[in-house]
C-alpha cells in the first residue's frame, strides 16, 4: 500500500523564466495561476504547512519566474506569474503572458491547474480566457476562492454558488470544480488537498 502524499515536504525546485528551461518534462505537475493579488504564494505556503516557501509580496506581480516545488521524484506544484499586472511596461507583460501560455499548452506533465481568484471579485475576463483554454485541451480545473475570509459566511456561500453556476451555465462543469478557502483562516486546506491528490496520483502504465 502506497504511502499518501504529503504536501509538508515540499521544497524549492527551481526558478525558470520560460518553459524550455524548466525541468525535463516528465512526471505529474500541478500548476497554480491567478491574478498577481489573488494570493497564490500564500495558498502554497498554506497547503505546505511551510511559511517561506513561496515568496510573498506586498507588491502584486513581483512573482515573474515559473517556480517548481519538488513533492516526490516525480511530482511537483508550479507557481506560475500571476497575470492582470498593475504597474509593469507592456513589452514585460507581453513577455510573462507569452511564457505562461508556454507553459500552459507545452508542457506534457501539468495534469491540472487551480486557478486562484479573490471570492471578492471572481470570474474576471482573464479568468474566463484560462478557463477556455483548459476546456479546449481538456485540462481540469479546480477553482480556488481565496481570501473567504474577507466576507461574511452567508455571502461567500452565495459567491461560491454564483460560481458554479456559471461555471455550469458555460458548459464547463464536468472539468471545473470550485471551493473557498483562506490562507489567514486556514480553511479549505483538506478540500484542495483533495483534488490535488486525485491529480497526482500515479500515472496509469499500460501493459
Amino acid at each position: 500500500m502506497s504511502t499518501p502524499l504529503s504536501f509538508t515536504q515540499a521544497a524549492f525546485l527551481q526558478s525558470a523564466p520560460t518553459l524550455k528551461e524548466c525541468p525535463t518534462d516528465v512526471g505529474v505537475e500541478v500548476a497554480f495561476a491567478g491574478r498577481s493579488n489573488a494570493g497564490k504564494s500564500s495558498a502554497i505556503n498554506t497547503l505546505t504547512r511551510q511559511g517561506k516557501l513561496a515568496r510573498t509580496s506586498k507588491t502584486p506581480g513581483r512573482t515573474q519566474l515559473i517556480n517548481l516545488f519538488s513533492l516526490t521524484d516525480d511530482k511537483r506544484l508550479v507557481d506560475l506569474p500571476g497575470y492582470g499586472y498593475a504597474k509593469v511596461p507592456k513589452a514585460m507583460k507581453a513577455r510573462w503572458d507569452r511564457n505562461l501560455a508556454e507553459y500552459l499548452q507545452g508542457r506534457q506533465s501539468l495534469k491540472g491547474l487551480i486557478l486562484l481568484m479573490d471570492i471578492r471579485h471572481p470570474l474576471q475576463e482573464y479568468d474566463w480566457q484560462m478557463l477556455d483554454w483548459s476546456a479546449n485541451c481538456g485540462m481540469p480545473v479546480h477553482l480556488l476562492l481565496t481570501k473567504a475570509d474577507k466576507m461574511k459566511k452567508g455571502p461567500a456561500k452565495s459567491t461560491l454558488l454564483q460560481v458554479r453556476k456559471a461555471v455550469q451555465e458555460e458548459g464547463l462543469d464536468a472539468l471545473v470544480s470550485a471551493q473557498m478557502f483562506s490562507a489567514l483562516k486556514r480553511s479549505g486546506i483538506e478540500e484542495l488537498e483533495t483534488v490535488l491528490r486525485s491529480w497526482l496520483a500515479e500515472p496509469v502504465t499500460e501493459a
